[in-house]
């Protein structure tokens, strides 16, 4: 008998391994070569699966959002209000190893879609399914009594966003001097300032 190929699971086999390979070489290092040795099968296999270089990268850049978004799922189920928004804030921070890695291709991808809009088309349509989560997120927490009510719930989605990325960036580039446990921190400060008894 023939032997039946999952065509589903291998493509998303090779997008891992593009991920990977990028994420510890940049994007210039990931060469068909580079993404065939890191996936164990031949460089034509990906003609296969991909168009070219710009689908490869861009179909990589939403396999690696997937994988993020399933992940909130699973964390923020029966969660609800700030302990849901305070979850999925942490969930986006290089805290651990998975996410650290998540994190340098994010960051590379961020750079190299400035020169390319067809992966600036990717990361501004799938950026907004974040913040649709995160403002939903604070206005529930607003209903419940847990988030100042007076704040602007997109501003406050906004000020979050721009804490992920920032810790992001610095944890990367300046380790030695932001920790994890910083971060967090930082992260629940924030939170203290957006409560109703902040007094603000």
């Amino acid at each position: 008998m023939p032997k039946i190929v999952d065509h589903g699971k291998r493509r998303e086999e090779l997008l891992e391994a593009v991920t990977r390979v990028i994420a510890r070489s940049g994007i210039d290092g990931a060469t068909m070569r580079a993404i065939a040795d890191e996936s164990g099968w031949s460089t034509g296999s990906l003609a296969h699966y991909f168009s070219d270089r710009d689908d490869i990268l861009a179909s990589a850049l939403r396999y690696s959002h997937r994988v993020i978004r399933e992940r909130w799922a699973r964390k923020l189920e029966g969660l609800a209000g700030l302990a849901a928004l305070r979850e999925l804030v942490l969930d986006n921070l290089p805290l651990d190893a998975e996410r650290t890695s998540e994190t340098r291709l994010e960051i590379i991808f961020w750079g190299q879609a400035l020169n390319a809009p067809f992966l600036m088309e990717v990361q501004q349509s799938e950026e907004t399914d974040l913040f649709r989560t995160m403002r939903e997120l604070v206005v529930d927490a607003q209903v419940a009594g847990e988030v100042e009510r007076r704040l602007n719930p997109d501003l406050v989605a906004e000020r979050l966003l721009a804490l992920i990325d920032g810790l992001s960036l610095h944890r990367l580039l300046y380790g030695s001097r932001l920790s994890t446990s910083a971060m967090t921190k930082i992260i629940d400060q924030e939170f203290e300032a957006l409560s109703p008894s902040s007094g603000d």
